[in-house]
């Protein structure tokens, strides 16, 4: 058992102890590093690593909640009885119910010794190496907004008087740029990004060509006619949809009616293109674990399948709602914060297309490779969404000038139903949440332009 672990059932017992019915731990110890650097020098660079308890204390359906820091026996005591205290004088809720416990197995490879082995003089290393990439790739290139690593590896154990009991370690990292470049009067920009599980799993050279390529694409940008036309959306953006309907599932937005997708279960909402699954031990998903935030088995969950909406996502709080189970979708934003209903991993299945097919069927269509103010522009009940674009016009089925300052505007529900094609390659995307997805292929999307 580590010092976490034994931290966890020091604070269970003085939670009962402080006269509480049931109680639960959540220790994590997480340390992380952000390098951002500016032409060619390290502009700042920052290290933290905190460690905490957070207890939720039940006394009957009525339940508190402390955290703090001093994970000495006085001090868990004190977070201890002040989680009682919490809960003794809390509003009865009858939903209020600890969760029961379940065989938790392991996910392999969470970890990757690197974000410890790799000291900060590499990593920055890796962050100019980014931004040189871009600079030199093209004359075109005059500056660099932003290049970024961060990185963050966290431990966490978890116990409870019902007999959860669970600890995992992992780690991630990632780098990014966005990439100034000069052409027509007019300055565009370009991200680049990379995500792995350590900083060898990054490859700095393409996160910074990406981010060129991407900038000099929108040289000599205008606008698109206003039309109905099909759409591509490449990854980036198709990501940032998959975020917004992952939060439409969440049994939390259903039961407030805050979702386009209530009260539709088993209904018909996509076409049979659009495949989503909610995997929590996927390998390769950056959210991963074998447990969510309340000690509940991560799994995966078939979302939308066969064009149908098959499942919403439970915690164990909405599940006791609606007289279900929990789908391991509690999350915590670290020992600080109460578990709440959220995404893990959102994985779009991926489809048999090449992007040059998908473009080939969009014929006349637009490729979006960047969308603005995409949460501000969706009404969260109904799902009509208007938000600025930019990106590539498609003539003949081939890429043609860039076009931007123009919208996409839609329903989510009407937009799913009209995707007629995923793209063969999924790419990991760390907007929108966890995000794993192809290009997409909107049979007709509705722009406005000039």
């Amino acid at each position: 058992m580590s010092d976490l672990s034994s931290v966890a059932r020091r604070a269970v017992e003085a939670t009962t102890g402080a006269g509480a019915t049931d109680a639960e731990a959540y220790v994590s110890r997480e340390s992380g590093r952000e390098v951002r650097v500016h032409g060619g020098e390290v502009e700042s660079l920052t290290a933290a690593t905190q460690t905490g308890v957070g207890v939720r204390a039940w006394a009957g359906h009525r339940v508190g909640y402390a955290y703090g820091t001093d994970l000495s026996d006085a001090g868990v005591a004190a977070i201890a009885g002040r989680a009682a205290e919490a809960a003794a004088v809390a509003d009865e809720d009858e939903f209020a119910a600890p969760p029961a416990p379940a065989e938790i197995e392991a996910v392999p490879g969470l970890g990757d010794p690197s974000v410890a082995e790799w000291d900060t003089g590499r990593v920055a290393e890796l962050a100019l190496s980014v931004e040189r990439t871009a600079l030199e790739s093209d004359p075109r290139l005059v500056g660099v907004e932003v290049a970024i690593y961060a990185d963050a590896a966290e431990r966490v154990a978890i116990a409870s008087s019902a007999g959860v009991a669970g600890e995992y370690e992992s780690s991630t990292c990632y780098a990014y740029l966005q990439a100034l470049a000069e052409g027509d009067g007019a300055r565009e920009t370009g991200l680049g990004f990379g995500l792995a599980r350590g900083p060898r799993g990054l490859d700095p050279e393409a996160i910074g060509a990406e981010g060129a390529q991407r900038a000099l694409a929108m040289i000599g940008a205008g606008k698109p006619a206003s039309r109905s036309c099909p759409v591509v959306l490449d990854e980036t953006v198709a990501a940032s949809f998959a975020g917004l309907i992952g939060g439409g599932l969440s049994a939390k937005a259903v039961q407030r009616g805050r979702s386009p997708f209530a009260g539709r279960l088993g209904e018909e909402v996509a076409s049979s293109a659009f495949v989503l699954h909610d995997d929590g031990r996927d390998p390769q998903g950056p959210a991963s674990a074998p447990f969510d935030g309340e000690g509940v088995p991560r799994r995966r969950t078939a979302l939308i399948e066969d064009g149908r909406l098959r499942s919403y996502l439970y915690d164990t709080y909405t599940a006791n709602r609606e007289g279900t189970t929990s789908t391991g979708s509690a999350a915590r934003q670290g020992y600080r914060s109460l578990p709440s209903v959220s995404t893990s991993n959102l994985m779009v299945a991926p489809g048999t297309h090449s992007l040059q097919q998908l473009l080939a069927e969009a014929e006349e269509g637009v490729y979006v490779t960047d969308v603005a103010g995409l949460h501000s522009g969706v009404n969260p009940v109904t799902g009509v969404f208007s938000v600025g674009a930019s990106g590539r016009a498609i003539r003949d089925g081939q890429l043609a000038e860039p076009v931007r300052e123009f919208t996409i505007a839609g329903e989510l529900v009407a937009m799913l139903g009209a995707v007629s094609a995923a793209g063969a390659e999924p790419r990991w995307v760390p907007f929108g949440g966890s995000v794993s997805t192809p290009p997409l292929l909107i049979a007709g999307l509705a722009i406005s332009g000039s």
